[in-house]
């Protein structure tokens, strides 16, 4: 789908949880893909793994200006998105590099600031920009809450699921005080959810319970295909568009829209 006309108003949603292993990348980059298919939309890698960046097939000898060169300003903005193989997403990519920029920016009195200011310069380009944040509350982290509209939360449908959540929530309630008036929780996202197992349906019962309608009414079910895609460094929308997974991301991110949608006429 082309899009001809530019947004004027960019939403900026940090994708965190500071657990690993609870579908954080997979979201961002299936997401990003969902919404692209309506959107203009920019994915941010800011985990120095870089495996949002490897999941849309973007080769390691292609990410030398990306989100590192956005925190320590050695390029600029413009010149930090890749175009990917879907016409209408962009990411800016991770590398190795990016696990030095804590240290590298301690002495700054804005170090907080630098991720907002790049992705400042670009408002308008997108009318999305999701940034797959690091799993860990550190300084990355911050610049991505501090530059952000709102955080999305993908919750594993396991055991202990909800423990580290109230932390991250207090996370989110001092940055708001202290560097981002207006940062809002977007929302919690199930993920790996199993109907088969009856502790996938008592965590999300037990979320809904806590969080109320914060928690998306969509559910990332298991799918082995979504795995296989990120194997080919590719979304599963692209690798198999008929599949569970492809129609669950596709769900979240009408929903998304939806609720975007709505907040904006309450």
């Amino acid at each position: 789908m082309s899009l001809d006309k530019q947004s004027t108003t960019t939403r900026i949603i940090a994708i965190t949880n500071q657990k690993g292993g609870v579908g954080k990348t997979t979201t961002a980059i299936n997401l990003a893909a969902a919404l692209a298919e309506k959107q203009r939309v920019l994915l941010v890698d800011l985990d120095p793994q870089g495996n949002a960046s490897t999941g849309l097939g973007v080769e390691y000898d292609q990410r030398s200006t990306g989100t590192y060169a956005a925190l320590t300003r050695e390029a600029e903005p413009k010149d930090l998105p890749l175009a990917t193989s879907l016409p209408n997403l962009s990411i800016i990519t991770a590398n190795s590099d990016l696990a030095g920029a804590e240290i590298e920016l301690i002495d700054d009195d804005r170090r907080e600031y630098r991720l907002r200011d790049a992705l400042h310069a670009l408002e308008g380009q997108y009318d999305t920009i999701l940034i797959d944040c690091p799993p860990s509350l550190g300084l990355l982290t911050l610049n991505a809450l501090v530059a952000s509209d709102s955080v999305l939360v993908p919750l594993q449908c396991e055991f202990f699921a909800l423990e580290g959540i109230s932390q991250l929530v207090k996370t989110v309630d001092r940055v708001r005080r202290a560097f981002n008036a207006d940062l809002q929780l977007e929302g919690i996202v199930l993920t790996m959810y199993d109907r088969r197992n009856n502790l996938s349906e008592l965590v999300a019962q037990d979320a809904r319970g806590f969080f109320g309608e914060k928690v998306y009414e969509t559910l990332i079910p298991r799918n082995i295909r979504v795995s296989e895609a990120q194997s080919h460094g590719t979304t599963v929308l692209e690798y198999d568009a008929r599949s569970t997974g492809a129609a669950a991301y596709r769900a979240l991110g009408d929903e998304l829209l939806q609720r975007n949608e709505a907040r904006a006429k309450a």
